[in-house]
């Protein structure tokens, strides 16, 4: 499993489609706009895209004529991802409105592989009321981690941010990257929940909010601008974080024996570092054996466990 992935995040705004046309030429035009976000991302290799969530949906299309148009896109958009994937040997995170077996929907985001199959499905745990009672669309109760050939990823749909619920099932699955795909930005919640989980985490999101590229110590690593709507970026996920209690010398002794090969981040205020290593030869977990390393949860776990011993606090 390699330890670098190239991560494309596309946080493009929705399609508008001349009324005029029929659900055909609409679907078709769809398409189109979708295949011209993807050229821009392509040429980088990317090992995995991500696009904001329902990106197929045709702006001011709402009701009947929107349900017409997904009746009649089916999923031959779904199979035009999967032929992407496949000839670009890419994941695709792909996030759309789908209609089930008993005919009710999902807002759900697919997880193509390299091959064209789909990995996994998430489908929005907190769909807001209006998805409900006018959309019919009903919310998941699973929260999948899935694995891809650069680590594991797991997913979250716009108003999920706002619940503790999943992001506390994640705290303790430990993904490797967070994907959130959505119509709004949710502000200093996408760095809570990088830090919160420990995970790398990638924003697509549109009606032109910016998108991100955030670690999992909380730090902004990318961005896309006013100019493109897209960026992509490498991140390396063989890493652990650790606290600074009872890590400086080992610190101090990683980079004296390792140097360049070994990248430690210390983003400040928060007393915790990001270590990776930078060399093929060395892995992250051999750093850890090596040095003796506590990570900053088990340090967490370990001093609540510490506090609450007979003695260690008030009567």
């Amino acid at each position: 499993m390699s330890r670098f992935a190239k991560i494309s995040s596309i946080g493009c705004d929705y399609k508008e489609i001349d009324p005029s046309l029929d659900m055909r030429e609409a679907v078709e035009a769809m398409k189109e706009h979708l295949r011209g976000k993807l050229s821009r991302v392509l040429p980088d290799r990317p090992d995995l895209i991500v696009l904001p969530e329902v990106c197929d949906m045709p702006r001011s299309f709402t009701g009947e004529r929107l349900k017409a148009f997904y009746a009649c896109r089916g999923d031959s958009i779904l199979t035009m991802m999967r032929e992407t994937a496949k000839k670009h040997s890419c994941y695709i995170a792909y996030p759309r409105l789908r209609q089930v077996e008993d005919g009710t929907w999902r807002n759900s985001v697919e997880l193509i592989g390299r091959d064209g199959e789909i990995v996994g499905i998430y489908n929005k745990n907190h769909p807001v009321d209006i998805e409900i009672s006018v959309d019919g669309v009903l919310g998941g109760k699973d929260a999948p981690v899935l694995q891809c050939d650069f680590g594991t990823v797991a997913f979250v749909i716009c108003f999920d941010l706002n619940f503790d619920r999943l992001r506390e099932m994640y705290v303790k699955a430990k993904p490797d990257l967070l994907v959130f795909v959505s119509m709004y930005h949710g502000g200093l919640m996408q760095q809570y929940w990088a830090y919160s989980c420990g995970s790398f985490f990638v924003s697509a999101i549109s009606q032109s909010y910016p998108s991100q590229l955030i670690s999992p110590l909380g730090q902004v690593l990318r961005t896309n601008t006013n100019y493109f709507d897209s960026f992509t970026e490498k991140v390396n996920l063989d890493y652990v974080l650790c606290h600074l209690n009872g890590h400086w010398e080992k610190l101090t002794a990683m980079k004296e024996k390792y140097g360049e090969q070994v990248r430690i981040v210390e983003p400040g205020y928060v007393g915790a570092v990001q270590i990776s290593s930078e060399s093929e030869s060395l892995t992250v977990q051999q750093l850890v054996q090596e040095y003796e390393l506590e990570t900053f949860s088990d340090y967490l776990k370990r001093s609540l466990e510490f506090q609450c011993l007979p003695g260690n606090i008030e009567p």
